[in-house]
């Protein structure tokens, strides 16, 4: 049977580079998976790049040159025994070697090179079997990625990208070199386990199962198992078996075969659909492959073994042309679904301390915020195992993007090969994942052909054309031909970019970013795209997590001390903002609705709440044009690293005001005002297996809650539909646009419009009336509103960094109540709760 044997205790020693003296051909002991980051700060060597200004004292070690090494001390290989050097993942560009003179290691006497390395997205695997028996050095030698893509586009040339470097040019985590949300540091180690595995006769090489549905609904799953032999004795006959819950296959190989590709087809007979969140639930069968010697009449004692699972559903992507364009529906067993998605990032810059616990809290996030789809992005990763199973587990659908973003990519050898290899590798190990609905050719690469003045620099030079339309397309209908794929986000469908924009919003996906870069939120409903891919507004992170890695000394205090003047301008702030403009963006997106304040702590609040309203404005106009519109996939969930950026749970894991936006705007049931033509309709937005029936009611009222006009009329919104209802007439003559309110409602939803904006409003700056009782594990707060009370939130963390609270960024009527649960492991003072700078409304931004 196969042994495998991780090696995790290594030391790195800085080599070469801009190293500080200290540290320069110091042996540092170092855990794998990790890289130099990781290793030097387990050690306090260097401060934590996430906090204040560190990311730019750093610097030095993207430049440095690094060595990992280890012993290598392994017992003889017996005669028909292969021994196997696996890395899993190396990042990035690398020689591996093994010096069999130990006491000579440093001078390189008895080295015998294994091979480079220049892709962290795939494996290498080495034959050591004649390098094992006595002690050796295993080292891995590090060049500094830049140099290597510097060096690179010298030799074959530059090509546009959307950043000063050349992240196009090696197979590197995109993000590594920075991106505007961010950091620039450059990892480089081992990033994925390194094992010695020792085997005999055969091994299991890959296995890619592909499940699909009969047409009489039974199950079936074509398997794919690639064995490897070891080609050190006469090899016998062979028995491989393949099982699916509790039907399996036995499939006998003759003797003397020299491996290769059996392909398995298991019949699972009935079986239970797997259904994304919200449509039923996710049963999972169990898959495995064992390989034995002989014919199998000892089956304790396999040669090896693969197990994993499955699941059973359809996916297809409706592409059809219509009266509207080119529609872009995911149809889950047939059911047409409306993707309410966000866009995933690794959740560390610094990868080797995701945890699968730590993933699963996001994930939860997710669904905690009525999301059924997470978008891997392209400048990212291919996700960890745990990811994808956490995803299958819980009904979250996963759009996969191929790893290549906001760039023109060469397709010279040795780059088209790289990425043929990587895509063969993860297509494969992917494969038994339900989850995953989607291969998306790349982010914004070929929109960035057509608009972004890519031509004229390029020339002849290649791009990446071949990868979307001919190699990525390829590769995938020979490993995963069960999944719809995407030539790229944005892209427009059966067309050519010449014939339609690739971000026509018409037809396939859409990205809105001149909402955020140009102009303001109420824009959002400019267009109704078929299927909105990426979209966002910024907003600062928590302000926990601001005092933990940026505010200075003097303002952590929890009641909020005054943060000195100028400080969003200030170099740490900026570092930590990593958007081009970002602050003065963020100031433009906020003036159309709120004055702008000085005062920081309010603009904190402000802004944060601001990116939660420009969210919420668009979500619910793209729900209300289901099915014409069938997602919206925010931009975006998680941070890698404390930063004011996109995303709706930041760096440290809080969720910011606008993941509580998601969750309301994202509901199973919504009720949005919305124009249609020259008049409001209330929206209703059912999203669920079950009718919406009951009483539309609807009133134009004062900020005071006197009614001016009211109307009422029976409804039954079908399941998975949206109802229009129009709202005509006196409901509509608003004689006072900073004095009156439209209050929409059906059953528990209610909506509330306004025809002014806030800062044009009459709003009451103390419209609260508030009572604090202590529960278990923290406080109920109720607050009642007298005049009519937008965004209240209560920012707990300002008291408590580990506080939560169950809701935030509610708008209430005149009259209505909302009750809010704090969890905090502390004491907090009632008062502290219920004032300034903790419970926060839109109304007080507008008074001040």
């Amino acid at each position: 049977m196969k042994i495998s044997r991780d090696l995790t205790e290594w030391t790195v020693t800085a080599t070469g580079g801009p190293v500080p003296a200290d540290l320069a051909g110091v042996p540092v002991p170092a855990t794998v998976p990790g890289t130099s980051h990781t290793a030097l700060l387990e050690q306090g060597l260097i401060p934590d790049p996430y906090l204040g200004t560190n990311e730019t004292a750093l610097a030095w070690m993207k430049r440095t040159s690094w060595r990992y090494a280890t012993v290598l001390d392994e017992p003889p290989a017996a005669d028909d025994e292969r021994v196997d050097l696996l890395f899993e993942g190396i990042d990035t560009v690398a020689g591996v070697a093994v010096d069999t003179d130990v006491e000579q290691a440093a001078a390189g006497a008895g080295r015998v090179h294994l091979g480079r390395t220049a892709n962290m997205h795939r494996s290498y695997r080495y034959d050591v079997r004649g390098l094992v028996g006595t002690p050796a050095n295993l080292v891995v030698d590090l060049d500094p990625a830049i140099e290597v893509a510097e060096a690179e586009a010298a030799r074959i040339g530059t090509r546009p990208m959307a950043y000063d470097q050349p992240f196009n040019m090696v197979r590197k985590m995109a993000c590594s070199f920075g991106w505007d949300w961010g950091p620039d540091l450059q990892t480089a180690g081992l990033w994925k386990p390194v094992r010695v595995e020792r085997w005999r006769v055969a091994r299991i090489a890959r296995v890619t199962p592909l499940a699909t549905v009969a047409d009489d609904g039974g199950g079936l799953v074509d398997v794919r198992v690639e064995i490897e032999t070891s080609g050190l004795s006469e090899a016998g006959p062979l028995v491989v078996d393949v099982s699916v819950g509790d039907r399996g296959v036995t499939t006998g190989i003759p003797a003397g075969w020299a491996g290769g590709v059996l392909d398995v087809q298991v019949e699972a007979g009935d079986v239970d659909l797997w259904w994304p969140a919200g449509y039923g639930e996710q049963p999972l069968y169990p898959i495995e492959v064992a390989v034995y010697e002989g014919h199998g009449e000892d089956r304790s004692n396999p040669l090896d073994t693969w197990s994993s699972r499955v699941a059973f559903r359809t996916v297809e992507v409706d592409r059809e042309r219509d009266e509207h364009g080119t529609s872009f529906v995911f149809q889950i067993n047939g059911t047409p679904v409306f993707a309410r998605g966000a866009n995933w990032i690794p959740d560390d810059h610094l990868l080797t301390r995701i945890t699968r616990e730590r993933l699963e809290r996001r994930v939860d996030q997710a669904l905690g915020a009525n999301l059924n789809l997470l978008r891997v992005w392209g400048g990212g990763i291919y996700e960890s195992d745990d990811f994808y199973d956490l995803c299958d587990e819980k009904g979250v659908m996963v759009w996969q993007d191929i790893l290549l973003a906001c760039a023109a990519y060469p397709e010279e050898e040795p780059h088209r090969s790289e990425f043929e290899a990587e895509l063969r590798e993860n297509a494969s190990r992917l494969a038994p994942h339900p989850s995953l609905v989607l291969w998306n050719g790349g982010n914004e690469n070929i929109w960035g052909h057509e608009d972004w003045g890519w031509k004229e620099p390029l020339g002849d030079l290649t791009w990446g054309a071949g990868y979307y339309y001919e190699l990525f397309p390829k590769v995938l209908a020979e490993v995963d031909p069960t999944r719809p794929y995407s030539d790229g986000s944005p892209y427009s469908p059966g067309a050519t970019p010449e014939q339609v924009h690739p971000n026509d919003p018409d037809h396939g996906t859409h990205h809105q970013w001149d909402v955020w870069n140009r102009v303001d939120y109420t824009h959002y409903r400019d267009d109704a795209p078929r299927f909105a891919s990426e979209f966002g507004f910024q907003g600062p992170p928590t302000w926990a997590t601001l005092q933990r890695a940026v505010l200075p000394d003097s303002a952590a205090v929890p009641g909020g001390a005054a943060v000195p003047e100028g400080f969003k301008a200030s170099e740490v702030f900026l570092l930590h903002q990593k958007a081009i403009d970002g602050n003065g963006k963020l100031d433009r997106g906020l003036a159309p609705h709120l004055d702008v304040p000085e005062d920081f702590v309010d603009w904190h609040w402000a802004t944060q709440l601001n990116q939660a309203r420009a969210i919420r404005y668009a979500v619910e106009h793209y729900r209300s044009w289901w099915p014409r519109t069938a997602g919206a996939i925010v931009w975006q969930l998680n941070d890698c690293w404390p930063v004011t950026s996109w995303a709706a749970v930041d760096g440290d894991g809080r969720r910011k005001p606008l993941w509580y936006a998601l969750r309301h705007a994202f509901a199973d049931r919504v009720v949005t005002v919305q124009p249609r033509g020259d008049g409001l309709v209330a929206a209703l937005v059912n999203d669920t297996d079950e009718p919406w029936a009951g009483q539309v009611d609807a009133a134009r009222t004062t900020l005071g809650g006197e009614v001016l006009a009211s109307s009422g009329s029976e409804v039954v919104v079908a399941p998975r539909s949206v109802t229009l209802v129009p709202l005509e007439g006196d409901l509509a003559a608003v004689a006072d646009v900073a004095h009156e309110v439209l209050v929409v409602r059906l059953g528990a939803e209610r909506a509330v419009h306004r025809w002014a904006e806030s800062k044009d409003l009459a709003l009451d700056p103390a419209p609260l009336e508030t009572l604090v009782t202590s529960q278990d594990g923290g406080y109920r707060v109720e607050v009642t509103a007298s005049s009519l009370a937008l965004g209240v939130t209560l920012l707990a963390d300002r008291l408590d960094p580990g506080a939560q609270v169950d809701d935030q960024v509610v708008d209430l009527p005149a009259g209505a109540t909302a009750v809010f649960h704090v969890t905090t492991g502390r004491e907090l003072d009632p008062a502290a709760l219920t004032a300034r700078p903790v419970l926060r409304t839109e109304n007080d931004l507008v008074a001040r």
